[in-house]
């Protein structure tokens, strides 16, 4: 698979929604930052959050099958965080997220990737066409 470029990612106005996380305690780590994995876990929530939302999650379900992410800087409760979220492709089953976490107020981002899932059906988890209800809420997501 090609390298990213993910430095275009870093741009605040590139995100086409944004959902709010409010930190815990429990997501410092030993290290008094929020550890690595948690960012993911906000990412996670914060698509599948836009999609329940929007009602695109009826037919089918979205398995991760590729993921990257780079850090740039580390966040720490009680950061409030923004995850940025937009996407870059559109295929049959398939769609390619791109993501920035940015600490609430800063427009430099602690962390820029994206993900990629396939909807699938729930019960034999074999890949099929986007509904179209799930189809438009994505296609309103759509990097410019």
């Amino acid at each position: 698979m090609p390298k990213r470029d993910e430095g275009a990612l870093a741009q605040r106005a590139t995100y086409k929604a944004f959902h709010m996380v409010s930190t815990r305690w429990a997501d410092n780590d030993q290290y008094g930052h929020i550890n690595n994995a948690k960012f993911y876990e906000f990412v996670d929530s914060a698509v599948n959050a836009h999609l329940l939302i929007a009602n695109a999650l009826t037919e089918s379900i979205g398995l991760v099958v590729d993921s990257g992410c780079r850090y740039t800087s580390s966040l720490k409760f009680p950061d409030v965080i923004e995850v940025g979220i937009k996407v870059d492709a559109i295929g049959t089953s398939s769609v390619t997220y791109g993501f920035a976490v940015f600490k609430r107020s800063v427009d430099v981002p602690a962390a820029i990737g994206h993900f990629v899932h396939v909807y699938v059906d729930a019960e034999t988890r074999r890949p099929k066409p986007l509904p179209a209800r799930l189809r438009s809420v994505v296609e309103n997501l759509r990097a410019g």
